[in-house]
């Protein structure tokens, strides 16, 4: 004989089961669909910052979740699912540092990212001269990828805009020695070549060499004399030109009169090599530190460190520039071995 009360008690213990279950695991559950379609123009780094997931600490987790899924070069592929990085799932939180709560807005960065949030201390007291390679007449080395060309100071000039948007998070006082108006931040592969850079603060760039390299030596020495106590670094960014074999990695130069200049060099060549191992386990790395004549180097003030950032010829070093997430990867390298430049010689 059927109970109907036993099966009213069945159903209704599947039934509080499913809701217990609800309550106690909803974040297990809600991380197994979090899947995001990717879109026209997306890279891991756009994708990540979409959904508020800080870019440094969630990269590995992402590639490790959909390597299967990824294009060449770890690109996403329009139209394809992925999985976020969940805490189920490997998310990486930052670390919690104090943030000031204060925003500021920095034009040259572009609409999308000039509001600048400043995150943390650990760079007060320290001052960068960011030089962007070549820029106005003249557009430095020029490859071709697709059919279409790039040049040098259209890439060099978007790395050091991301690396001088990082060190203001981090409460460091930064000068963009090669500045364009209307450029800012782009996210696109293939950057539209212009000509109407300028050099601090709003001088037209020679054609030149000389006279362009000794104008924004100037621009660094006059803002240094007018504050020479603290912490001083310039960085100048560049891509080399190089036959079309050969794959290079980023390569650091500094005077070879200031020791100080090549422990920094030293610092930020070190932390490429940890990351390449952290991201490219087995690959190697060959980026070198050595000295070099180099003008802006031997006759600016402060503290110089001149970066080869690839071989702009090879196409495997060009995916190092066209994928807007390589680009800041770069300059979130960069950022940290700065950082550890910064705390070993306060």
């Amino acid at each position: 004989m059927f109970d109907s009360n036993l099966h009213i008690k069945i159903v209704t213990r599947i039934i509080l089961t499913f809701f217990l279950a609800a309550l106690i695991f909803p974040q297990y559950i809600s991380a197994q669909d979090r899947e995001v379609v990717a879109e026209k123009g997306d890279g891991i780094y756009r994708l990540l910052t979409r959904y508020e997931l800080p870019y440094s600490e969630n990269l590995e987790p992402f590639i490790e979740l959909n390597k299967a899924k990824l294009g060449k070069d770890n690109s996403l592929i329009v139209g394809r699912k992925y999985k976020l990085p969940t805490e189920s799932n490997g998310t990486k939180k930052a670390t919690p540092v104090k943030s000031s709560g204060k925003t500021v807005r920095y034009k040259i960065f572009g609409k999308k990212y000039e509001n600048v949030e400043i995150a943390s201390s650990e760079l007060k007291g320290a001052t960068y001269y960011l030089m962007a390679g070549h820029g106005g007449p003249d557009p430095g080395a020029v490859g071709k990828y697709n059919g279409k060309q790039v040049t040098e100071d259209e890439y060099a000039y978007d790395i050091t805009l991301r690396l001088a948007r990082n060190l203001i998070e981090k409460s460091a006082t930064v000068y963009m020695i090669t500045r364009d108006k209307n450029d800012g931040i782009r996210d696109e592969s293939l950057l539209k070549i212009d000509h109407d850079e300028v050099c601090y603060p709003n001088l037209k760039i020679p054609l030149n060499q000389t006279k362009r390299l000794r104008q924004r030596t100037d621009a660094v020495n006059k803002l240094y004399s007018k504050n020479k106590k603290g912490f001083h670094r310039m960085i100048a960014m560049h891509v080399d030109s190089r036959p079309r074999g050969e794959n290079i990695d980023v390569f650091f130069y500094h005077d070879k009169r200031s020791k100080t200049g090549e422990k920094a060099a030293k610092i930020i060549q070190s932390t490429f090599q940890d990351k390449y191992n952290e991201h490219q386990s087995g690959r190697g790395y060959n980026g070198s530190v050595s000295t070099r004549g180099l003008y802006v180097v031997r006759n600016t003030y402060p503290v110089a460190v001149y970066i080869e950032l690839g071989n702009i010829n090879h196409h495997r070093d060009i995916q190092r520039f066209i994928i807007a997430d390589n680009r800041q990867a770069l300059a979130n390298w960069l950022t940290q071995g700065l950082i550890t430049d910064f705390k070993t010689n306060k």
